[in-house]
């Protein structure tokens, strides 16, 4: 019998998704990291932003362990920050920055993951005053899912930007098939969902 271990499993899951979503990113241009692919603006480099505050936030300032040392950037989750300014990246900010940055925070996520026990309980300072108190075992896992709904998300806006599909290189987890093969198939799933929807 495999024998498992909690911390070892919520930080492979929340790993896993973290290269996911970096991998999205390889190979493209400044403009095509940056540019807003929904109605509501989402993108590549904004998803990474974002993520990165996710995790600074969650397992810096609920477990008493900041991340800044002194004030954080105009972006961070304060009254001041402009709305929705995580979720994409300034003309000033790097692809180098954010990237370098979600790479600081992972050190600095896994560290209070390893340091802590599960049951260690935070404050989570932007949660309503009667639900902030959590677990880290509770936030880790909170993490790792939002982190893989935005991984999610990413595969879709680079499956539309160029073709790339998959979950990382090595590993694209999709059917084998050429081109002409995924035309069939989303013709026929086409021609199904025009048939159910005539009912």
């Amino acid at each position: 019998m495999v024998e498992s271990n909690a911390k070892t499993d919520l930080l492979r899951y929340l790993q896993d998704a973290r290269d996911a979503l970096l991998w999205k990113l390889e190979g493209l241009s400044e403009y095509d990291i940056r540019r807003p692919f929904t109605p509501t603006g989402t993108n590549l480099l904004g998803l990474v932003k974002h993520v990165t505050g996710v995790e600074l936030a969650y397992f810096g300032d609920t477990f008493g362990r900041p991340y800044f040392d002194a004030e954080p950037p105009q972006w961070w989750y304060t009254e001041d920050a402009e709305s929705n300014a995580d979720m994409w990246a300034t003309a000033d900010e790097s692809r180098e920055q954010i990237v370098g940055l979600y790479r600081q925070a992972w050190e600095h996520s896994n560290s209070t993951i390893e340091t802590l026990a599960l049951d260690t309980i935070g404050h989570v300072p932007w949660w309503p005053e009667e639900q902030r108190e959590v677990t880290l075992h509770h936030v880790a896992v909170r993490v790792i899912a939002d982190t893989h709904r935005h991984a999610g998300h990413a595969d879709v806006l680079r499956e539309l930007m160029d073709g790339s599909v998959g979950w990382l290189q090595g590993k694209e987890n999709v059917p084998p098939g050429d081109e002409e093969w995924w035309k069939e198939y989303r013709s026929r799933l086409e021609q199904v969902a025009r048939e159910v929807g005539n009912r």
